[in-house]
């Protein structure tokens, strides 16, 4: 039997959650007595049970756990696809959410700060994760990203800018290993490399290719920072990063070179306050 409800199935999502009724029935606001309801005309309504009954609550059997799934991925959606609808109308206030990588963190933040200084009602919510958040489902307001082209459909791809990026040593690695020359001396040297395989970053592609040691692999730039200061291996850094403590190896090159791309969705993008937030990120990296 189909199912005709989504109140039944998000009150069986809360009670799986909250594993009992009353706990449910406060999530969702509503009397204990609805929530036993669409318990029961949903178990009736599939010809299955979904949770077992006992003293201390209700605990989900395995077609209960399924449906709860569902039920909570439903949810997100539901909830971001209000936050993209407020998005289209709304103006320059609430939450501006931006995601990047961590390297581009201190960047972004300053390019939007005159805008938030500006508009007193606009928040920043920045998220840095290497996990490519998903803009069509409001997920994000607008991505700053480097690397490759972003080619997800449906989105609005611009560059922002190409950062210069060179190659740095701690002096006491220098002084131990000797400083390389060219292509042919590095492929004897240790590098510090990212701990992801098909890393965006171009440079990172390029050592792939040359195929040196990597003494230490780590997905945190803070952490290959450290490993460098430490004397371990030659590493990568971009243009604005914090180089003391280290001396540059090699200059940058075109192929070293990162470029930086803004994504926003084609629904979002003519609102006023991702138009506001991409004329920001576009004065600021291009100071």
């Amino acid at each position: 039997m189909g199912i005709d409800t989504w109140d039944e199935i998000r009150t069986a999502w809360q009670v799986a959650r909250a594993g009992t009724v009353s706990g449910a029935a406060d999530r969702l606001g509503v009397h204990h007595a609805t929530v036993i309801r669409h318990i029961d005309s949903l178990e009736a309504r599939l010809g299955v049970k979904l949770f077992q009954r006992h003293a201390r609550g209700y605990t989900p059997t395995e077609a209960g756990d399924a449906l709860a799934q569902v039920g909570g991925a439903t949810d997100e959606q539901f909830a971001q696809l209000a936050a993209r609808l407020k998005g289209l109308s709304g103006g320059i206030e609430g939450d501006l959410i931006a995601t990047t990588v961590p390297e581009l963190c201190g960047l972004v933040i300053a390019a939007l700060a005159p805008l938030l200084a500006e508009h007193p009602a606009l928040n920043l919510c920045l998220r840095t994760d290497r996990r490519v958040l998903r803009l069509e489902y409001g997920e994000a307001h607008v991505a700053i990203r480097a690397g490759a082209r972003p080619a997800e459909p449906d989105n609005i791809v611009q560059l922002l800018a190409r950062r210069p990026t060179g190659l740095y040593a701690a002096p006491a690695y220098l002084a131990a290993r000797g400083r390389p020359e060219s292509d042919a001396d590095l492929a004897a040297h240790a590098f510090i490399g990212d701990d992801v395989d098909g890393s965006r970053a171009p440079y990172f592609r390029w050592l792939a290719e040359l195929g040196p040691r990597q003494v230490v692999r780590c997905n945190d730039p803070a952490g290959r920072l450290e490993a460098m200061r430490n004397g371990l291996g030659l590493g990568f850094l971009t243009e604005g990063s914090d180089t003391s403590g280290l001396e540059l190896v090699l200059p940058s090159r075109p192929e070293w070179e990162v470029p930086v791309w803004m994504v926003t969705h084609v629904d979002l993008h003519r609102t006023a306050k991702v138009q506001a937030a991409a004329a920001a990120l576009k004065r600021g990296f291009s100071a």
